[in-house]
């Protein structure tokens, strides 16, 4: 794989997302980035997926390999070392790297849309020299805002950033956090005001061998297990006041926006874990036989499989819709809420359906159908549960109407 492969891409880019038909043609240069890690996933990530689920496997070597490509920067702008990519090229990236290896998926999607993002989004140039370039190129991040006790509330930061002579010092846990293990920084979120409730919180950007922090055990997950998810852990943490990203009282309002933009990078992910579901499961009943004819040919399974091709197309399409409006500079909330809830949804139901048409297979570890199945469900959980999706699309639907 030639390094920097899509920023070459980038750079010879000719269309732009307005310039998109209805979805029929997605612009060049994406189609281009589709194609290459579309066989990224199916030559180096699919035949190590099953390895990196049974032994909890970080994928070292794919991901220095996705870094080289551009994907581990594809947002970042080209003079901060990234590829200076779209929305939209980042959902099909996602989506065709969580096909190969839904551990993969995430640890590129939590890493461009929480920890790059904010930093980039709301940071100074100089932040973004110190804090993005090297990530962009090779450092991995993490992201901060879940607690034990506050969970999809999160305007209840228990952490608290204290002022101090030339910075804060941090005291708090956060809690399920991707990439901890191997992130060498972390956005994270903590009050510096308790009086003004989710107006007290503030942004930082904390290097992870910071005095003071430290990581809780590496937890076993049902699923994506090749993405460490652990606890960071503050105590008397110091950070300069340089490290703080945004104004003070700006965190809430960091988070909000940059959870926008990660449910584009979720809804990709589920996508690409329910089309590997799909694949397997037309697959199988094209090979598997039945009085005497592909399972393929029974009705049922023909059922089956277009009401999954129904599921993976909507989801598919109301994702490239909040990523193309995201890149058009217009209000993407509920286009993102949406494209998560019915793309994690999608996930599941697509997963659980393929485990249908295998019968029997679908439920051993031989068949990736299993896998599938639980990496699919913490989609409908993180970045958001389908139901904070909903409340978050209701109410911008009744905004809508008043």
């Amino acid at each position: 794989m030639a390094a920097r492969g899509i920023l070459s891409v980038a750079r010879s880019r000719q269309f732009k997302i307005s310039q998109m038909r209805a979805f029929h043609r997605l612009p060049e240069d994406v189609e281009m980035i589709r194609d290459l890690c579309r066989s990224f996933a199916d030559n180096e990530l699919a035949p190590i997926a099953s390895e990196v689920d049974k032994k909890h496997m970080y994928p070292k070597e794919q991901i220095s390999q996705m870094t080289e490509m551009g994907l581990m920067g594809i947002n970042v702008p080209e003079e901060f070392g990234g590829a200076g990519m779209s929305a939209l090229a980042y959902a099909v990236s996602c989506e065709e790297i969580s096909r190969g290896c839904a551990s993969a998926g995430v640890i590129m999607s939590a890493h461009n849309s929480l920890y790059i993002a904010p930093i980039v989004n709301w940071g100074n140039d100089d932040q973004k020299v110190k804090w993005v370039s090297d990530w962009a190129t090779g450092k991995i991040g993490c992201f901060g805002l879940s607690e034990p006790g506050n969970g999809s509330d999160a305007g209840a930061a228990s952490t608290t950033a204290t002022k101090v002579d030339g910075g804060y010092v941090i005291n708090g846990t956060k809690m399920w956090i991707t990439n901890a293990y191997e992130a060498e920084a972390s956005v994270i979120f903590a009050t510096t005001d308790k009086s003004m409730k989710h107006k007290g919180i503030s942004c930082f950007v904390v290097p992870n061998n910071s005095d003071g922090f430290s990581l809780g055990k590496k937890e076993d997950k049902l699923g994506i297990r090749g993405s460490s998810t652990a606890s960071l852990i503050y105590e008397n943490c110091f950070v300069p006041e340089e490290n703080l990203i945004g104004e003070p009282g700006f965190g809430f309002k960091i988070a909000m926006n940059t959870l926008d933009g990660g449910r584009i990078g979720i809804a990709a992910q589920a996508i690409g874990i329910a089309q590997a579901a799909m694949d397997c499961a037309v697959k199988y009943s094209l090979d598997r036989k039945s009085f005497n004819v592909p399972i393929a040919k029974h009705q049922m399974i023909q059922q089956k499989i277009a009401d999954m091709e129904v599921k993976i197309e909507s989801a598919r399409m109301l994702n490239y819709k909040a990523a193309a409006l995201k890149d058009n500079g217009q209000s993407y909330t509920k286009h993102a809420a949406m494209a998560k809830l019915a793309a994690s949804e999608a996930a599941t139901w697509v997963a659980h359906q393929s485990i249908q048409v295998l019968g029997g297979m679908g439920f051993v570890s031989d068949m990736p159908a299993e896998r599938h199945y639980r990496d699919a469900r913490i989609t409908e959980i993180y970045e958001g549960t389908s139901e904070v999706q909903r409340l978050v699309i209701a109410g911008n639907v009744l905004k809508e109407y008043a």
